[in-house]
């Protein structure tokens, strides 16, 4: 193998050999990796590196960007923080057909790390130049406007995605790491004040009382999902994950899920300026207490903003949505709205989710993009397309019915 120099002693190789005879030699080159926890270098020219992975998701980012060359440069790494390595990164890519992006990063090294992977990738799903810069915005008071009273909105939800500095992110953060997220967590809570304090319920040795009012709130997150299960996210679980919501559950968050915080602000009607304004008060609340407790911010990049597991949510980390009706677009049809929502840079989905489909003519407009604007630019433009599609639903509405 080539991999003696890279051990303190002979005892050590030998038990590494040991492990390749029972598990592979790729994988016993990652569990070494992950329990030396240094950013250790196997011969990225020889085969101390892995072998180049066989990507089924061949459209994917990942395929175009993770190259043979920078494979031999990078494969062989693993960061500091959490032992993560490319192989980690990648392998929602590897073992699926159907990933857009396909890539999570393990914790905040990983973006510098394997930069050569990540920064184009980034660029391109992005749609930002090199040396594109982020820049955060979270005052309410910029806001112009809100959603047209008129306009049928059931509810407005606004959230965001937070990491604490020196912990991994889910896909690679270590039990400890995560266990102490969760404890230090625990008590940041117990110093929120007003409209903003409220009680953390933890999923491991939850009340049945407690878990069916939260499911019947559709506020508990669950185990299942495959990119998050291949991606390393469902590792021990349900240990270190819970739900913390104030009094009126309005304010929520959700504590090691795809991030180690998902920080929510929700209520009924079209009040997105209100949502938003409680939304930044939380945040600053949430992260201050943490600050009290552990002495830890956020990890903020310069260049790519607040951080989190998936680049996707790179820069604001947030996806502020309106649950509204629009039957008139409903009967032009769904393809297109979407073509509309893409003109005024907002997405339209199910209320199910992501993936859980349509039903009748309620949809979830969101904001389109995360990194390279600011909160304030992402939410008025989510103010200002969802006015324009109800006004312009209207006029379909009257059109349809004098035809």
């Amino acid at each position: 193998m080539g991999l003696g120099r890279y051990f303190n002693s002979h005892t050590e190789f030998g038990k590494f050999n040991s492990a390749c005879a029972t598990l592979g030699t790729v994988a016993a080159t990652i569990i070494y990796f992950k329990m030396s926890g240094g950013s250790k270098k196997v011969d990225a020219e020889g085969a101390g590196a892995p072998p180049f992975p066989l990507i089924k998701s061949t459209h994917s980012l990942v395929a175009k960007h993770v190259t043979p060359e920078k494979w031999s440069k990078l494969g062989g790494l693993a960061t500091k923080t959490s032992g993560f390595t490319l192989s980690q990164a990648i392998a929602c890519a590897v073992e699926f057909d159907d990933q857009h992006c396909g890539i999570y990063a393990g914790d905040e090294d990983s973006y510098k790390v394997f930069a050569d992977v990540f920064d184009p990738l980034i660029m391109e799903y992005h749609g930002l130049p090199e040396g594109f810069k982020h820049t955060s915005d979270m005052d309410h008071t910029k806001i112009v406007g809100n959603i047209d009273a008129a306009a049928p909105v059931h509810s407005t939800r606004i959230r965001v995605g937070r990491s604490i500095e020196g912990f991994g992110l889910s896909p690679g953060i270590t039990r400890d790491q995560r266990l102490g997220v969760e404890k230090l967590m625990g008590s940041a809570f117990a110093k929120l004040e007003g409209d903003l304090s409220g009680k953390y319920f933890p999923l491991l040795g939850m009340l049945e009382a407690d878990r069916q009012q939260l499911v019947d709130d559709h506020f508990l997150f669950v185990s299942g999902d495959k990119n998050l299960i291949a991606a390393g996210m469902e590792r021990d679980w349900p240990e270190g994950r819970g739900i913390f919501h104030n009094a009126d559950k309005s304010f929520l968050v959700w504590v090691n899920e795809e991030d180690q915080l998902r920080i929510i602000s929700m209520n009924k009607g079209g009040d997105v300026k209100g949502v938003f304004s409680k939304l930044a008060r939380g945040i600053q609340a949430v992260g201050d207490s943490v600050m009290a407790e552990s002495g830890r911010k956020f990890m903020l990049d310069e260049r790519l903003g607040y951080l989190h597991s998936c680049p996707t949510n790179l820069g604001t980390g947030m996806r502020a949505s309106v649950h509204v009706d629009l039957p008139g677009w409903t009967k032009e049809g769904v393809d297109k709205l979407k073509a509309r929502c893409e003109e005024l840079n907002v997405q339209p989905r199910g209320t199910r989710g992501e993936s859980g489909g349509q039903t009748g003519c309620t949809y979830d407009i969101s904001n389109k993009h995360r990194l390279g604007y600011s909160e304030v630019q992402l939410v008025q433009t989510m103010i200002d397309g969802v006015n324009t599609l109800y006004a312009e639903d209207v006029a379909l509405q009257k059109k349809q019915a004098e035809a």
